[in-house]
C-alpha cells in the first residue's frame, strides 16, 4: 500500500477525531448576497502552476525549432552528422529550460517583469551555448558543426523567446485584471486578525489572491460586517454552501495558532473541500521549520490540508481516463451490444437507467447504468436499497446486476468527465441507511467528493460492493474512500483498475 506522510496523517487524524458535537454536518442556506457574490465566481480559473507549466514546455518547443530551422535552413539534411545535431538540439534546449528553472525565470514574477528579467534569460541561454561548446571541445568534434548554424541559432531561439515573454507578460496582465488567472480566496474568521491578514496580503507586489469574502460563526458586535473593505458574507455553514457554488481555490483560517480547540473545531468542518486550507501565521509569535509554510509574497501561511489531485496531476489523470475509458469502450463493445439487446428483449422500456448522483464538490451528476429493473418500478432516488431476490429487478437484470456488467455505460460517464474511471464510488443523492442519509451516519462523509467519482474504486476491490444494510458497511467504505484520496497515484489508480476484474469475481454482496 502506499504511505501516508507521517506530519499529514497526524493533522487529518487530529482533525476527523476531534469531538465539534456535531457540527461538522450543518448546512445552512446562503443569504441572498453570498449567493450573488458565489454565482460571480463559478467559473474555472486558469492555474498558475498550469500556466508555468505550459511555459516550459512551449519555450522548450521553442528554442528546439528554431535550431531545426537552422539546421535544415544552412546545413541540411545531407551532413554525415545526421544524428548528432538533433541530439545537441534537443540536449541544448532541455538544458536552457533547466537553467531558466534554477533562475526562478517560470515564476509569476519574472513573466509579469520580462524586461527585469531579461538579463537573465539572456545570460543562462548564453551558459547553455558556453556548456555546449565546452562538451564539444572535450569529445574533440566542435569543428565538425557549422558555427553559423551555432550562432544562427543562438540569435534565434533568444529573439523568440523575449518576444513570447513580452506576449505572455502582457496576457498574464490581462488574465489577471479579468479574473481568469488568480487564485480565490476566502478569509475564516473576522475582527482584528483578519483585517491584518488582508492588509499584508493586499501589499504584496504581484499578489494573485482574490478574496472573496469573510466567514465567521461570530455575531457583528464580535466581528465586524465589513472588515477591510470585505463583506462578512456568512457563518462557517454558509462557508460550505458558497464554496460548493463558487470555485474557491484556499481558505485561510485567520485565528491564533494558540487558540487550539477554536482552530480544531473550525477544520473539522471544513476539511471535506476541495480546496487549499492554509492557517494564518502572520502574526504569531511562533516560529517553525520554513518547509513548514507556504509563502503569499511575504506572508507565511502554515499548509493544514492540501486540495488533492490538483495542477498536472489532474491533467494526468485526465489523460488516463480517457485512454483507459476508450480501451474499455472498445473491448467491451460486443459485451455492451448484447446486454442492450437481453434487455430489451427481457422487459420493456429504454436500454438506460440514469440516476442523480453526488460528484466532485457534492455536485450533482447524472451517472449512467444498464436498466436492471421495470421501468415502473425504478427507483432513481436509491431511496429503497435493492436487496437480495428484489422482486424489482428483471431476469437479466439480475444477471448484470451480480456481475457489474449493468456499470459497463459508465465508461462514457469517464470519457466526457462527470466521473473519473477510478475513484471513490458515487452514491445516489438520497441514499439511505436505516432512514438515515448516509452523510448523517459518517461524520465527513462528503469529504469523499473532494475528488471526482469513479467506475471502480479501492473500496470495491476491497470487498465493500453492493447492498448497504448496516451503518458499518457505509462507514467502512468512506474509511477506504478517504485512504484512496489520500494516497493518490496513478500507480494506485492501475493498480485499482488491474484488481478490478478479479476482485469483481467475489458477488456474495452484490445483487
Amino acid at each position: 500500500m502506499n504511505k501516508v506522510d507521517p506530519k499529514h496523517r497526524y493533522t487529518i487524524d487530529a482533525v476527523r477525531d476531534f469531538d465539534d458535537g456535531g457540527a461538522s454536518r450543518e448546512t445552512a442556506a446562503l443569504g441572498d448576497t453570498a449567493r450573488t457574490i458565489a454565482s460571480q465566481y463559478r467559473r474555472d480559473t486558469m492555474s498558475p502552476v498550469m500556466v508555468m507549466g505550459i511555459l516550459r514546455l512551449v519555450e522548450f518547443a521553442i528554442f528546439a525549432l528554431s535550431g531545426a530551422l537552422m539546421y535544415a535552413y544552412y546545413v541540411g539534411f545531407q551532413t554525415h552528422l545526421y544524428w548528432e545535431y538533433p541530439a545537441v538540439i534537443v540536449g541544448g534546449s532541455l538544458c536552457a529550460v533547466v537553467l531558466l528553472e534554477f533562475a526562478h525565470a517560470y515564476q509569476i514574477a519574472a513573466l509579469r517583469s520580462p524586461l527585469r528579467y531579461a538579463g537573465r534569460i539572456v545570460l543562462f541561454w548564453s551558459g547553455t551555448f558556453a556548456l555546449m561548446a565546452l562538451a564539444g571541445f572535450f569529445m574533440k568534434n566542435s569543428s565538425e558543426f557549422s558555427r553559423f548554424w551555432f550562432a544562427g541559432w543562438f540569435v534565434c531561439g533568444l529573439a523568440c523567446v523575449l518576444a513570447l515573454r513580452f506576449v505572455m507578460s502582457r496576457l498574464i496582465r490581462r488574465w489577471a485584471r479579468n479574473g481568469v488567472m488568480e487564485r480565490r480566496a476566502v478569509i475564516v474568521g473576522g475582527g482584528t486578525a483578519a483585517e491584518h491578514l488582508i492588509r499584508s496580503l493586499e501589499r504584496q507586489p504581484f499578489n494573485d489572491i482574490r478574496i472573496c469574502g469573510i466567514f465567521d460563526d461570530r455575531d457583528d458586535r464580535r466581528s465586524p460586517p465589513i472588515v477591510a473593505g470585505y463583506p462578512k458574507l456568512g457563518t462557517i455553514a454558509e462557508l460550505l454552501e458558497f464554496a460548493r457554488i463558487a470555485r474557491i481555490d484556499m481558505l485561510i483560517v485567520s485565528l491564533p495558532i494558540t487558540a487550539e480547540q477554536r482552530v480544531l473545531s473550525m477544520l473539522k468542518r471544513l476539511w471535506v473541500l476541495p480546496v487549499d486550507i492554509r492557517l494564518s501565521a502572520h502574526s504569531s509569535a511562533l516560529r517553525f521549520r520554513p518547509r513548514a509554510y507556504s509563502f503569499i509574497g511575504s506572508v507565511p501561511l502554515l499548509d493544514i490540508f492540501d486540495k488533492p489531485i490538483n495542477d498536472w496531476d489532474s491533467v494526468a489523470k485526465r489523460a488516463f481516463d480517457i485512454v483507459f475509458s476508450l480501451f474499455g469502450i472498445v473491448l467491451f463493445a460486443p459485451v455492451m451490444i448484447a446486454t442492450a439487446l437481453a434487455i430489451k428483449l427481457d422487459s420493456k422500456g429504454p436500454v438506460l437507467f440514469r440516476q442523480k448522483r453526488h460528484g466532485f464538490n457534492n455536485e450533482e451528476i447524472e451517472v449512467l447504468k444498464f436498466r436492471s429493473m421495470y421501468t415502473e418500478q425504478c427507483d432513481p432516488t436509491a431511496r429503497q436499497a435493492v436487496t437480495k431476490n428484489d422482486p424489482r429487478v428483471t431476469r437479466v437484470g439480475r444477471i448484470i446486476r451480480k456481475t457489474s456488467i449493468d456499470e459497463l455505460p459508465q465508461f462514457f460517464n469517464s470519457l466526457v468527465g462527470s466521473l473519473s474511471l477510478v475513484g471513490p464510488r458515487p452514491h445516489a443523492v438520497a441514499a439511505q441507511s436505516h432512514n438515515l442519509l448516509y452523510n448523517e451516519v459518517v461524520d465527513g462523509y462528503f469529504a469523499r467528493h473532494r475528488v471526482k467519482p469513479g467506475v471502480t474504486g479501492w473500496a470495491q476491490i476491497n470487498g465493500w460492493r453492493g447492498e448497504v444494510d448496516t451503518d458499518e458497511k457505509i462507514k467502512m467504505r468512506t474509511e477506504y474512500d478517504l485512504y484512496y484520496i489520500e494516497n493518490w497515484s496513478l500507480w494506485f489508480d492501475l493498480k485499482i483498475l488491474l484488481l478490478t476484474p478479479i476482485r469483481l469475481l467475489k458477488t456474495e454482496a452484490a445483487y
